[in-house]
């Protein structure tokens, strides 16, 4: 009896066991609430829209929806562009604008890249500068300045226009198109336009006999006169060669005389050659003398 007593089970321990006790101090962690309270959620609906966007239909009308906002909001009224100005240039060098950026109007100023438009039109021939902006209004604005033709070059394609740097700003049917201008022809002579005027301001004593100043060589300029007259010049100091031959003339008339070349090329032994019948002339009278 007294050993079966003693196998008799005590009161139960109130204390939780040591897995209860882990668990309640986990519950107390303040990273473990915020899983609970945020991570949970998060990733509960992170993988329900992951499941939803699996489907294409869905992904479809998600970018619908967008596509159909941005094109209500683009579309407004006072984002729409409704016609093109074009300021600077003349009829020609408009049209060949509206042909190189062929708009149709009305259009979204968000469809506009103007950085593409501005970089189109300076790529026409004819424009120095370009100024692209959408004015108030609903007007895309090109302000452009066009350069400014100083010579024709003639070459083996025909008449070019040229500026001062040389640039080929358009093709001219008929010399007479553009009497005002200066005539160059000869391989490198576009490039060598600043020299080619100063030339032609030298050689304003001429008057309507200068026909136009060639590049022979692509080193050196021949100043073409009336009567197949020709003035070569040198490779250096060519503007003050022709100034020296003008002066000649002025106190001789050499130009006046039945000459067909004055060579400067070597400024220590400039020389002059008679026309065919003036040489034969000239021999006669030698043999004349000295007889």
């Amino acid at each position: 009896m007294r050993s079966l007593k003693s196998r008799r089970p005590g009161p139960s321990d109130p204390a939780p066991s040591r897995w209860a006790w882990r668990m309640q101090r986990l519950m107390l962690t303040p990273a473990f609430l915020l899983m609970l309270r945020a991570g949970v959620p998060m990733a509960l609906t992170f993988g329900a829209a992951t499941w939803w966007l699996s489907e294409e239909a869905n992904r479809q009308m998600i970018r619908d929806t967008v596509a159909e906002a941005r094109a209500s909001f683009e579309t407004r009224p006072e984002f729409m562009v409704h016609l093109m100005a074009i300021d600077g240039g003349d009829d020609d060098l408009a049209q060949d604008i509206r042909e190189v950026v062929p708009l149709d109007f009305p259009i979204s100023s968000f469809d506009l890249n103007l950085t593409e438009i501005r970089n189109t039109i300076a790529g026409l021939a004819p424009v120095k500068t370009v100024g692209v902006r959408i004015r108030p209004g609903g007007v895309l604005q090109v302000d452009v300045t066009p350069r400014t033709p100083v010579a024709i070059w003639r070459s083996r394609d025909g008449l070019t226009l040229v500026d001062i740097t040389g640039a080929h700003l358009g093709k001219l049917d008929k010399r007479m198109d553009r009497p005002d201008l200066l005539l160059i022809a000869g391989e490198g002579a576009e490039g060598e336009v600043k020299e080619a005027l100063n030339l032609y301001r030298a050689a304003a004593p001429l008057g309507v006999r200068l026909r136009g100043i060639v590049r022979m060589g692509a080193r050196r300029w021949d100043v073409v006169l009336d009567r197949d007259q020709r003035i070569l010049l040198p490779e250096q100091g060519a503007v003050e060669a022709l100034e020296r031959v003008i002066a000649l003339d002025a106190a001789e008339d050499v130009l006046a005389r039945d000459v067909v070349r004055v060579d400067l090329r070597l400024a220590a032994r400039p020389t002059v050659q008679m026309s065919e019948q003036a040489a034969t002339l000239w021999w006669e009278i030698k043999k004349v003398s000295g007889q």
